[in-house]
């Protein structure tokens, strides 16, 4: 019996190390990937490059990440399931004042954009040319539209918006933007900093989408 037992502890001990080598392969893999398609680009990374800067075969890139597209939409994927993301969903709807949830979704939007734009720089750029990375686009695209259609929804619930405009549509001007590719433009073309482009969506978007009571210099 207590043979049976030391062995049972033994094997579970196997497995447990087991799954920590898989799960350690996996993410130096991911890492490996995230890092070579930010310098190279997607079309410029090579599956035997990511096995190389991770330490592990080829066969073993293809087995643990399906190869680069499945690399890149297990990175992206995680962007739209992050831990963060449940406690951003729920501030949304907590919000009572209007500028307040327009001030937060603005700073949550140039968070995410500070932690994924050099990934998603590169995934524009490959999407024109490749279906399966527009794909991989579209999900980041539905993660971010979903945040801002609550959003939305909320300023509409609390009566919020201008008489013109109902929740469908402040979603997309919210969308015009706060999306990454507002974002490249403000960044990369204008030059702004964050911080300037920080301050300007806080005085533009209140101005587009809230009643005159819920802007400033607005009647009451």
């Amino acid at each position: 019996m207590i043979n049976g037992v030391s062995d049972a502890r033994k094997d579970a001990a196997d497995i447990g190390r087991r799954a920590e080598y898989a799960q350690a392969t996996r993410r130096a893999i991911l890492d490996a990937a995230r890092e070579l398609f930010v310098q190279k680009g997607y079309f410029g990374t090579k599956v035997e490059e990511i096995a190389r800067a991770a330490r592990v075969a080829p066969a073993t890139v293809y087995a643990v990440g399906g190869g680069k597209n499945g690399l890149l939409r297990t990175l992206v994927e995680s962007g739209t399931t992050a831990d963060d993301i449940p406690e951003i969903l729920a501030r949304i709807e907590s919000f009572t004042e209007p500028r307040e949830l327009i001030h937060f979704i603005v700073q949550a939007s140039r968070g995410k954009f500070e932690e994924w734009s050099d990934l998603m720089r590169q995934v524009a750029a490959a999407a024109p040319q490749e279906p399966r990375v527009r794909e991989i686009q579209l999900i980041a695209h539905q993660g971010l539209r979903g945040g801002l259609a609550l959003t939305a929804g909320r300023l509409a619930a609390m009566g919020a918006l201008r008489a013109d405009i109902d929740a469908a549509r402040a979603t997309d001007v919210l969308w015009i933007h706060l999306c990454n590719a507002a974002y490249f433009i403000r960044t990369d073309d204008l030059g702004w900093t964050l911080d300037e482009s920080e301050a300007w969506l806080n005085e533009t978007l209140p101005a587009l989408l809230l009643t005159r009571g819920d802007t400033p210099g607005g009647a009451t």
